[in-house]
């Protein structure tokens, strides 16, 4: 099923922006579990210490692809921040969210090197502990949300673009090392729902006994969207609700743009509330990236 799904999932390729400057392979990087290329990007008026943006790629996406296609390297260089960029072990270029050991805070799988990632990004780079954020697209949608689920300790705000619900992927048997990482046709396909306690004692059960700050949510999904289909929008908005303790929302018409609702959660603003969704009326499974909505809402 799944090499049915990868040509689609392809589709979430975006026109290459031209970039002088890539980012370089960390060849030293090997606090594994799994064996994931970290790529970072470092611009030259790098602040000290450097909060940290980890953008995650698409199937049959890259590292180095993903860092051209989105424009957080441009943002970097004005902002000051570095971006590490995982990049998936597998075939078809998909990372591991149905394991049990990607979805346990240090149970090994994708999830756990990427958090890794971050602590050699603090420890050797100069990255600032406090300020570490995700965002990803497609499956590194899906790998945002577990890291937010798993990892809340480590990241700060999250944003993904066109995922589904921490743990929504799991499949029994599914293992961290297998190639392609299995996939749940029944959440793909939008057919798994719960209560928003129960999708929050889900996201609560990965790390048992954490009563620290949760993960700020952004999450980003289109309507007419065919490979992980709109009702996980609505899945997303439930669990997050709950696992951040959000029980109001507001709505607000064409935002940011014609054809997409915004909805608030609690206090704030689009900036600044701890959990905001936007819905694309008509949009596929390619939500473009707002990176600079993005960069906004981690404070940046």
């Amino acid at each position: 099923m799944l090499s049915s799904i990868l040509p689609t999932l392809s589709l979430l390729l975006l026109t290459p922006l031209a970039s002088a400057q890539t980012p370089q392979k960390v060849n030293d990087f090997n606090l594994g579990p799994t064996n994931l290329g970290m790529y970072v990007y470092k611009p030259s008026n790098l602040k000290t210490p450097a909060p940290i943006v980890v953008a995650v790629h698409h199937c049959q996406g890259s590292a180095t692809g993903y860092s051209q296609e989105t424009k957080y390297q441009p943002l970097a260089n004005s902002k000051g921040f570095m971006v590490i960029y995982p990049n998936s072990k597998s075939g078809g270029g998909c990372f591991d969210v149905a394991s049990t050991a990607s979805l346990t805070h240090n149970g090994g799988g994708d999830s756990q090197t990427i958090a890794n990632m971050v602590k050699y990004a603090v420890d050797k780079l100069g990255g600032d502990v406090n300020k570490v954020f995700v965002t990803g697209s497609s499956s590194g949608a899906m790998t945002t949300q577990v890291l937010a689920g798993a990892y809340p300790d480590v990241f700060k705000a999250a944003s993904a673009y066109s995922g589904v619900p921490d743990g929504c992927f799991y499949v029994q048997g599914s293992t961290a090392t297998q190639d392609p990482p299995g996939w749940n046709n029944a959440c793909a396909n939008g057919q798994t729902t719960k209560t928003a306690q129960q999708w929050g004692d889900m996201t609560r059960g990965y790390y048992p006994g954490y009563n620290g700050t949760r993960t700020r949510m952004l999450l980003w999904h289109g309507t007419a969207d065919n490979t992980l289909r709109y009702p996980n929008y609505q899945e997303s908005l439930k669990q997050w609700s709950n696992v951040l303790g959000l029980t109001s929302s507001k709505t607000i018409q064409n935002s940011p743009q014609s054809g997409y609702t915004a909805t608030i959660y609690g206090e704030g603003d689009v900036k600044t509330a701890q959990l905001v969704g936007y819905s694309g009326q008509g949009v596929g499974h390619t939500v473009p990236v707002h990176e600079s909505m993005d960069i906004d809402f981690f404070g940046l």
